[in-house]
């Protein structure tokens, strides 16, 4: 009975010791898991702050970069009017040589108006050879332009051609398009 008894207290004893070892450990571990957290938070706290302290940096690069480039494209503009000021001065410069020019013409004009019959004549005669050689030029581009329409016609002829032939084999289907080839001739002809 001594030696139960005995036991009894030493597992009682025991027991305690254990409940006494976890109360410090479930206090340990309360404490440590709570100052885990709070670290854990201030570390997210700062992380945070670090975020947001590289987000205005950034911010203010991207603020920076917008107005070098908004004073780039100032500078362009500003450029840029320059030139058509420039380009502006250059046209009314040529506009007043143009006037120049041509006050200079009519006064030839006038001086060869006013000289003998002969050169009169002459003048004349070069205005009508200048004028000639451009109802020429106009002539001769007009028939390029018809030979130009014309082979055209032709090849678009031969294209229908080929892709009538090209269509079916069967001869009352040749002839139908034969027959229409051949009203297109006509009409082509009764165009030209």
């Amino acid at each position: 009975n001594i030696k139960n008894a005995m036991r009894k207290k030493r597992k009682k004893a025991v027991k305690k010791k254990e409940a006494i070892g976890f109360k410090k450990i479930a206090s340990f571990t309360s404490k440590s898991i709570n100052s885990v957290y709070e670290g854990y938070k201030k570390s997210q706290k700062a992380k945070r702050l670090e975020e947001a302290r590289l987000e205005k940096i950034s911010q203010k690069k991207e603020l920076k970069l917008i107005e070098e480039q908004i004073k780039k494209d100032q500078e362009k503009i500003i450029l840029k009017e320059e030139e058509l000021r420039l380009k502006d001065k250059e046209r009314k410069i040529r506009d007043n040589e143009l006037l120049k020019n041509e006050e200079e013409i009519k006064l030839k004009i006038e001086e060869l108006r006013l000289r003998q019959e002969e050169r009169k004549e002459k003048e004349l005669e070069n205005i009508k050879i200048k004028e000639w050689e451009e109802k020429f030029d106009r002539e001769q581009k007009l028939m390029e332009e018809k030979e130009r329409i014309k082979d055209e016609r032709i090849r678009l002829r031969d294209l229908e051609y080929q892709r009538l032939k090209n269509l079916d084999d069967d001869d009352k289907t040749n002839e139908e398009h034969t027959s229409k080839l051949e009203s297109f001739d006509i009409n082509q002809n009764s165009n030209n």
